[in-house]
């Protein structure tokens, strides 16, 4: 009797087992159909459409302690100002970026960084290969005089530890003579300048130093001394500005706890600005919990991003946003890139990390966080400014949507962790 009931339950266990596996085919097969079909529509939608110029709402200063902020809306004037920078460094040049695209802009690039070593300045550049696949290789060349590290995506050491070794570089600082800084969400290109809405932020002064370490950290690791980027000391303290960076290889993440510090201690208003909004459960509950006890609280993302897939896996939170109370706003105007928030007109934060899971718990990422009145009133002018291209998404309409798009949200809600 009792090997017949280890038989039956062994049998059963199979069956389980079977079930499992056909469940997870057929999901995997729903999301395969799912994914195909939501490229299929967004090549439709986008294959006679017009490229045009995203709105500036233009360049904004402030004075925060001992240093100058300005705040970048536009590439154009971004990327003159960066090469300007360039052109005038002296002594060093650090520069960290995610994408750097084969077109006049990044060639100007590359010219400005090769010219400032040829003339003595000490230039260290790290860019990402996984960002950059698509671009050949010949395109960079850079003058022996530069120090380069093109960041694989998968280390050697992946096995050991593969939240450690394959998260991507998707930080944009430039720092100049350890005086001049920049960081934001602008990648290197012609379509960034005048077709995306991104934010940058350019510091003058001594809270250029957290850029400059942020920068020296990824570069230094697991680097001979005498190849290692030296430390300095900062000027000062600089409370009122600092500087959050991700670094996987010691499974180090702020800019997540940035964010729910900051959300946690709001009281009147939290605005956002994000391309790719998957937040994580905590994340999300702060927001709600916010709203809740009367804050006003607004998130902005792209109508249509340029990932179409992080676009619908964000719309199946949008469902929980509005029964909380909380604004979605869908810019429509062009792709806003921009990664930024400004709260209760004290605390701000510009810079490279999106709220989703990709760049709070996995990528390299930078973000400046700035606690100033006189600064967060910019960013409420950059947010009002933006807020003029945007459609407000309403509870009723969101609920009368098609039942095929409750259908797709819902399959592809497995893939919210790896996003």
């Amino acid at each position: 009797m009792d090997l017949m009931h280890v038989v039956m339950e062994i049998r059963h266990r199979r069956m389980l087992l079977k079930a499992a596996g056909a469940g997870a085919a057929a999901l995997v097969g729903a999301q395969a159909a799912v994914i195909a079909s939501l490229a299929g529509l967004d090549w439709w939608k986008h294959r006679n459409r017009k490229v045009r110029d995203a709105p500036r709402p233009g360049t904004f200063t402030a004075q925060v302690q001992d240093s100058e902020l300005s705040i970048y809306t536009s590439g154009e004037a971004l990327y003159e100002d960066q090469l300007k920078a360039i052109d005038g460094a002296q002594t060093s040049i650090h520069m960290e970026t995610f994408i750097w695209k084969n077109d006049e802009v990044g060639q100007r690039f590359l010219d400005a960084l090769n010219a400032a070593a040829e003339r003595g300045v000490a230039v260290f550049v790290i860019y990402d290969g996984f960002a950059n696949l698509v671009i050949p290789n010949s395109f960079y060349r850079f003058s022996d005089k530069v120090n380069v590290f093109r960041m694989p995506a998968v280390r050697r050491k992946w096995w050991r530890g593969p939240l450690r070794y394959t998260g991507v570089n998707h930080s944009k600082i430039l720092v100049v003579d350890d005086n001049i800084g920049f960081v934001g969400g602008y990648n290197i290109g012609s379509l960034y300048a005048s077709q995306w809405r991104d934010t940058h932020v350019r510091e003058v002064g001594p809270a250029v130093w957290g850029l400059r370490n942020s920068i020296a950290q990824v570069w230094n690791e697991d680097r001979h001394p005498r190849e290692q980027i030296e430390w300095v000391p900062p000027q000062n303290w600089d409370p009122e500005v600092r500087v959050a960076a991700n670094l996987p290889v010691q499974l180090v993440y702020p800019i997540r706890y940035l964010y729910m510090s900051a959300i946690e201690r709001a009281t009147d208003h939290i605005w956002i600005t994000t391309p790719y909004f998957i937040p994580d459960q905590q994340i999300l509950d702060a927001l709600v919990d916010a709203s809740k006890r009367g804050v006003d609280v607004r998130v902005m993302v792209p109508k249509d991003s340029n990932h179409i897939l992080a676009d619908w896996v964000s719309r199946g939170f949008y469902g929980q946003l509005l029964d909380a109370d909380i604004t979605i706003l869908l810019y429509a105007a062009a792709m806003i890139h921009a990664k930024t928030a400004t709260i209760d007109g004290e605390w701000s934060t510009v810079g490279t990390a999106n709220i989703d899971r990709l760049s709070l718990s996995f990528n390299y990422e930078t973000n400046v966080e700035i606690v100033d009145p006189d600064f967060a009133a910019e960013m409420e002018k950059v947010f009002e400014a933006d807020s003029e291209h945007c459609e407000i998404l309403s509870s009723p309409r969101w609920r009368d949507r098609h039942p095929m798009a409750r259908f797709a949200e819902t399959v592809l809600i497995p893939l919210r962790p790896i996003l």
